[in-house]
């Protein structure tokens, strides 16, 4: 079982990633830098929410999993 701690620094870096990602796709798409940031701000808060919630509903979830 992983731990909150192990979920949560997992979600921080793939929202950073993310993040980073989602800046650069907004700027090429719009154009500008303030709305390009808005958007992967937006975006990050959103997605780092429901991967959470997600990485910790999988957790407790003993389908697929070898017992060592």
């Amino acid at each position: 079982m992983e731990t909150r701690r192990r979920s949560l620094l997992k979600a921080l870096i793939w929202n950073a990633i993310g993040l980073a990602t989602m800046g650069a796709v907004g700027f090429i798409a719009t154009g500008s830098l303030a709305v390009g940031g808005q958007m992967a701000l937006i975006n990050t808060a959103v997605g780092l929410s429901l991967y959470l919630v997600y990485e910790r509903i999988w957790a407790n979830i003993g389908w697929g999993r070898k017992t060592p």
